[in-house]
């Protein structure tokens, strides 16, 4: 089979599969970290990386999706750091190689597998871009949900946002369903448009993370400043034309209410699993194709391949009615970064591993004219630091944000120095100590 590179290789190869905001930072942050004395390669499966926090704004057209972007080849040159975005079939640990979708053949010392979430549309009839209902996960996606939206005003009805069973997202529902109120509102035809949350959390706030300090009161006062019902503990049957099928879920998992809820344009988010590119190898993953970890970000089975962000398995913070996943944050996702790199030196100095990532949540939750902020340390409960709060400079911190992280992306760096004595004068640090 055929290789990328020709064998014989005089250093070590790391690769990081994902071209998404971990697999960025982490290419960026490995090649920091390892020097010279390691190749580093990012397989992606797409030349541009998107700052995907940014599409509740691209599906309003607030933003373009050039303006979310940024083409990485150039980046990744000016580096030192090898880029394909040829993609992965699949991954043969036991090989310590990738198969590509060109046909050919990767093989590593280490890899790190950064891949992002599969959406599982297809286990609920009619939902997905595919079906019924739009996307905000992946830009383009946002980008189809622009047009839709257009279209929609030109004849405005229902809307319904939220999260299916299952779904470990729940940050980016909340803000479109705020953005599509803003921008409805600056329209003029917001007194068209009955709202809808449809969630399977169990209360309005609990975002996958049994809430974070008083994120159920604001939320749901926010929904009321903004007339919007909802349905909690709700599992969603499947999706016709026009027609949401709602059951609600009670404490004991049996059915107390069925509704079939209308609609002219939905978004709501899908559970997530493995990409199949993992999915389904014994050791490497869960049954739902997430990779399994230590506390040093290591696979047990595989101790060469390390996982980050929305690829590692996590268990929910409780039983609830209907599942609820834990979601995987952008400063938690970096946290992990950070401890890979860490322990990537390390394996390089001839010591062990000992890094470990504090899986610390900072949160900018934008509703097109305010916004909540949250900060958790750690993200998963029960925490050091648990607090929120909300106001127009939540907003504003938002737009600076997006921003700093492209210009951080496009100049190919991780964490300025700035960056890491700022946070840690808040107390908020990337590593255990």
């Amino acid at each position: 089979m055929a290789s990328v590179q020709p064998q014989g290789r005089t250093r070590p190869r790391i690769v990081v599969l994902g071209g998404g905001l971990g697999g960025t930072i982490a290419s960026y942050e490995i090649r920091d970290a390892v020097k010279d004395r390691a190749e580093v390669f990012l397989l992606a499966e797409r030349d541009s990386y998107s700052f995907v926090p940014s599409n509740p704004w691209v599906a309003v057209k607030w933003r373009t999706p050039e303006e979310v972007e940024v083409h990485l080849p150039p980046v990744m040159k000016k580096r030192g750091i090898s880029f394909s975005s040829v993609g992965a079939e699949r991954v043969h640990p036991a090989e310590k190689r990738i198969a590509l979708r060109d046909g050919s053949s990767l093989d590593y010392d280490f890899l790190v597998i950064a891949t992002g979430p599969d959406l599982a549309y297809d286990e609920i009839p009619g939902f997905g871009p595919q079906g019924f209902t739009q996307s905000i996960c992946h830009t383009s996606h946002a980008a189809a949900a622009a047009d839709a939206f257009e279209a929609f005003c030109a004849d405005p009805g229902p809307i319904i946002v939220g999260a299916v069973q299952g779904a470990s997202c729940y940050g980016p529902a909340y803000e479109y369903a705020m953005v599509l109120d803003t921008e409805l509102k600056r329209r003029k035809i917001r007194h068209l448009v009955p709202m809808t949350f449809i969630t399977a959390e169990p209360y309005v706030g609990h975002l996958g993370l049994d809430g974070v300090g008083d994120t159920k009161g604001m939320l749901e006062s926010a929904f009321r400043d903004r007339h919007v019902k909802w349905f909690t503990s709700a599992r969603v049957t499947s999706f016709d034309d026009g027609i949401a099928h709602v059951e609600e879920v009670a404490d004991d998992g049996s059915v107390k209410a069925k509704h079939d809820v209308p609609f002219k344009f939905t978004m709501m988010l899908p559970a997530f699993r493995g990409v199949p590119a993992i999915r389904g190898i014994e050791g490497l993953t869960n049954p739902r194709g997430f990779v399994l970890v230590d506390k040093y970000q290591r696979n047990p089975t595989f101790p060469e391949v390390f996982a980050l962000g929305v690829a590692v398995a996590i268990p929910p913070t409780g039983p609830t009615p209907v599942p609820v996943g834990v979601p995987k944050t952008g400063f938690m996702i970096e946290s992990m970064v950070t401890a890979i790199a860490a322990n990537l030196k390390a394996i390089m100095d001839g010591k062990e591993p000992k890094s470990e990532a504090t899986w610390n949540a900072v949160c900018l939750a934008d509703f097109g004219d305010s916004g909540i902020a949250f900060v958790a340390q750690p993200q998963i409960p029960p925490r050091n630091v648990n607090w929120s709060s909300e106001g127009k400079w939540v907003h504003l911190a938002k737009i600076g944000f997006e921003k700093y992280f492209l210009r951080k992306i496009r100049k190919g760096e991780s964490e300025p120095f700035y960056e890491k004595l700022a946070l840690h004068a808040l107390g908020i640090d990337k590593l255990k100590f």
